[in-house]
This record gives structure tokens, C-alpha cells and sequence, in this order.
């Protein structure tokens, strides 16, 4: 019985001593085998199974493939398997004291085997074939693998999973029209390449790819970019994003919570706007919007600070000279309430309010002054000069031109006001 993984032994003694383990593990193959002892004859045919010598743990890596031997018959002090969905679990040794700390394992190849290791601590028969306890060969770490690239049809398997051990697959150019869901079992994941495919819709379980840092969708036929996503794990993992050359008409507002962007490509959709609270991705730098629709950009637009902005071929319309008024005097409850909850920053969700109202809340204005809008405000139109919010600016078109449309809303004639004396 074998598995593949990651493993680091940690000696409990180094604390004492002052030294630290090194964080890290190792490529290696774990055996559950079976050794009897030389002392002692081995046992013959037919003997009771009671007979038979504990099983022990047999550690091999690439540089000692003759491996380490660990005795299971209690022997094991603690087993820690939080994150063995994760494929991550300890085993804690008595002699030696040391953790074996196991990661990148296949979550239920890891479980068959912690359930056998337990059986071996008790000194109960393991029913699964044990293996022989001998070197293992290099051919066994080469299925060890992290990058897998297809570019074709023909190359893609159908009978066969994906190593479970994946760090980075692409998979181009194989007319896949739906995400595979084997993918998705990949929990390793830091990078998924799927660009020039047809697909039209992505899973929400995307987002269970915790590790998942780079997703490249380039070249597909995508119409949108789900809500589950945006509030999935991904808020915390992704980095780069590639939705350049799909059908994409607009973003969700929860789009902005993927906080931790910093690489974002929307070329070639038919983006008609982008999510007006642009100005929460902090860490965005390099943003990417050429060929679209887009009339205008959101007024949080001006909290950005990129590298890098293309926003090339858009249709920007000339700023407007007279506002659009939809203020209301007095408030309306809804909107006094909605305004009071932004405001002070007060807690809310579907179990607390209702869904619809939940939405309303999320998708609220932000006046220039910092306070909140529902549906009572002024929206106005002013110019904006890239530079002052990227390094390098692609022209906005063939003339030569660095400005845009800017939308901006005021929660009150004052701030209309006082925004208008400030641009003069």
C-alpha cells in the first residue's frame, strides 16, 4: 500500500535546542509494509493472521530512496487530519518523537491510508496488500508531477484522471465547452489554463480551488462571470485573471471583492460598464479593458493606482453638460435606512433582511464625499486624465488622447454643489 505526496519529519526535540524545521516538504512515496524480523523465523503457510508481524511506515524520497523505517504498533501518539480534504494530515510519532507531516496527497487515497496506518498502531491486520520493504525506483516519483500542458484534442484524457499532485494545468485548444469536473478535485491548483476553448459557463465549485492563484479563460464564450465566484475562496487566493476575447456584457459589483487581483484582463468583450466599486481593488496594478463598449468609467475608478492600463477602442461618450437629478425631498424610509446601515457600517445579510434588499445595499452608490446613495442622488459626468491613476496609459484612441468619461454621484445638491466649485 502506497502513497504519493509531500512529506517533512519534524523532530519535536528541535524547539529545545533552539532550531526550527525548515516548512517545506519533500516529493515522496509512503509504503505500509510488512518486515519480519531477522531474529525470528518467518511465519509458514496457513499460519493464524495473528501471527503476522506488525506492519511498519516506510519513507522514501529521491535523495534516499532506501527510505526510513517507522514502527506503527503503538506507537502513534496523535493523528491530526483537519485538512485532510486538503490532502494534509500529521501522524505523531512516540519513538522517535517526531511529526511526519503529509500534504499534496490525494484527499481520499490519504484517508484509505490513515485508516490502514490506525489499523497498524493497534496492532490489528491491514487488509489492504502491503508492500515489500524495499528501495523504491525513480520511475514511482517521476508520476509525481505538477505541470501538465495539452494543446489538442487528441492529447486530452478521457480514460485516465489528472495527477492528483497538479500545480499547474492547461488545457488549449481541446474544444472543451464545459469545465471538467476532474479538474476540480485538483486541490493542489495554483494555475488553470483553459484559454481557447468554447466554453459558456463556469462552475461555482471553481471556487473550492483554494490554492488557486491564476485562472486564464482567455478566448472562450463566456457570457458572464457568476456571483458564487466572486464570493467564493478565490477572494483570498486569485491573482491573475484572463476573461480577454469571450462575450461578457458586464461584471457583477461583487466582482470588487476579489481583493487580492492584481493582473486583470478584459480585452475584446462587449463590456458596456465596468463594477462601479473598482476603487476596492487595492492591489489591482495591471488592468487591461481594450476593445469593449464602455461609455464611461465608475467614479471609484479615481482610487485605483495601476502600472499598466489599455483601455484602447472603447466608445467613450463627451461628458454631459447637465446632471441627472433623482434626489427626493424628504428621504424615503428605505432610502434614510439603507443610508444609516452604510453609513455605520452595520452588519447585514439574507438571514437578517430580505435577499432583495441584501442586493440593493451591495449595489449602493458612493457619493464623492465618502457617504452612501440608493436611488436618491445626482449623477454627474467629468473628464479624467489616466496618468493620474497609472504609470504607463495606452491612448485611448488614434488621436492621441489620455482621458475619460468619469460618472460620479453626489448624495445631496451640497456635495453637487461643492464638487462643481472644486472643478473650478
Amino acid at each position: 500500500m502506497k502513497l504519493h505526496c509531500e512529506v517533512e519529519v519534524v523532530s519535536r526535540h528541535l524547539p529545545a535546542l533552539g532550531l526550527r524545521n525548515r516548512g517545506k516538504g519533500v516529493r515522496a512515496v509512503l509504503s505500509l509494509c510488512q518486515q519480519a524480523p531477522r531474529t525470528q523465523p518467518r511465519p509458514r503457510a496457513g499460519s493464524e493472521r495473528g501471527g503476522r508481524h506488525p506492519a511498519c511506515l516506510f519513507i522514501s524520497t529521491l535523495k534516499d530512496k532506501c527510505g526510513t523505517r517507522y514502527e506503527l504498533k503503538e506507537n502513534v501518539e496523535q493523528f491530526f487530519t483537519k485538512f485532510v480534504d486538503e490532502g494534509k494530515a500529521t501522524v505523531r510519532l512516540k519513538e522517535p518523537p517526531v511529526d511526519i507531516c503529509l500534504s499534496k496527497a490525494s484527499a481520499s487515497s490519504l484517508k484509505g491510508f490513515l485508516s490502514a496506518v490506525r489499523l497498524a498502531h493497534r496492532g490489528c491486520d491491514v487488509e489492504a496488500p502491503l508492500s515489500t520493504l524495499t528501495p523504491v525506483k525513480t520511475s514511482e516519483f517521476e508520476k509525481f508531477k505538477t505541470k501538465m500542458v495539452i494543446t489538442s484534442k487528441k492529447d486530452y484524457p478521457l480514460s485516465k484522471n489528472f495527477p492528483y499532485s497538479l500545480e499547474h494545468l492547461q488545457t488549449s485548444y481541446c474544444g472543451l465547452i464545459r469545465v471538467d469536473m476532474r479538474m476540480l478535485c485538483l486541490k493542489n491548483l495554483r494555475k488553470l489554463d483553459l484559454s481557447h476553448n468554447h466554453i459558456k459557463k463556469l462552475p461555482a465549485t471553481i471556487g473550492d480551488l483554494i490554492h488557486l492563484q491564476e485562472l486564464n479563460l482567455n478566448d472562450n464564450h463566456l457570457e458572464s462571470f457568476s456571483v458564487a465566484l466572486c464570493q467564493s475562496t478565490l477572494q483570498k487566493s486569485l491573482r491573475c485573471l484572463d476573461l480577454s476575447k469571450n462575450k461578457i456584457k458586464a461584471l457583477p459589483v461583487q466582482f470588487c471583492q476579489l481583493r487580492e487581483l492584481t493582473d486583470l484582463k478584459l480585452d475584446d468583450n462587449e463590456l458596456i460598464r465596468l463594477p462601479f466599486k473598482m476603487g476596492q481593488l487595492t492591489n489591482l496594478r495591471f488592468l487591461s479593458a481594450a476593445q469593449n463598449k464602455l461609455p464611461f468609467l465608475p467614479s471609484e475608478f479615481k482610487n485605483l493606482t495601476l502600472e499598466y492600463l489599455d483601455l484602447f477602442g472603447n466608445i467613450f461618450e463627451q461628458p454631459k453638460v447637465l446632471p441627472v437629478i433623482k434626489l427626493q425631498t424628504p428621504l424615503t424610509l428605505l432610502e434614510s435606512s439603507a443610508r444609516a446601515v452604510l453609513d455605520n457600517r452595520i452588519p447585514y445579510g439574507s438571514p437578517i433582511i430580505p435577499f432583495h434588499l441584501c442586493q440593493d445595499l451591495d449595489t449602493a452608490k458612493t457619493c464623492v464625499c465618502g457617504r452612501f446613495c440608493l436611488s436618491c442622488f445626482i449623477q454627474g459626468t467629468t473628464t479624467m486624465n489616466l496618468h493620474s491613476v497609472a504609470h504607463t496609459v495606452v491612448l485611448v484612441d488614434n488621436m492621441g488622447g489620455t482621458e475619460a468619461p468619469v460618472i460620479s454621484y453626489f448624495c445631496s445638491l451640497a456635495c453637487y454643489v461643492n464638487s462643481c466649485d472644486m472643478l473650478k
